[in-house]
């Protein structure tokens, strides 16, 4: 299984970029999948993340009302709009996927593939 990320990109504040996580498989469009990030010097932060059919879909607090979560299973691709970007939002943005038991939307731990992130950097 592989995980693609893109879609990062150097903004200013105010901005909005989309994020694309392409997952490889037929499997991909059955498990939750969520975005995470990562500042330099910081640990890796959860952002949002939803379930197979958008049922359930969760959000960090700093992010709510900005980003949006949503995925299209027919093109095996999840999506993070984020709009109204602040300098606090930049890091390498990660998507990962769920493959396995009970799941736990904001743990990084619980989630089995990863993409290779993709760089965000907004500007003041």
């Amino acid at each position: 299984v592989q995980l693609q990320a893109s879609g990062g990109g150097l903004v200013q504040a105010g901005d909005s970029l989309r994020l694309s996580c392409v997952g490889s498989g037929r499997m991909f469009r059955s498990w939750p999948v969520a975005w995470f990030r990562q500042a330099p010097g910081q640990e890796r932060e959860f952002v949002a993340a939803t379930n197979w059919k958008m049922s359930q879909i969760f959000y960090a607090d700093s992010v709510k009302g900005r980003f949006t979560i949503s995925r299209d299973n027919d093109r095996n691709t999840v999506y993070l709009q984020m709009n109204n970007l602040r300098p606090e939002d930049t890091a390498v943005y990660y998507c990962a996927a769920d493959t396995i038991g009970f799941w736990k939307p904001d743990t990084a731990q619980e989630y089995d593939y990863w993409g290779q992130g993709t760089q965000v950097t907004v500007s003041s």
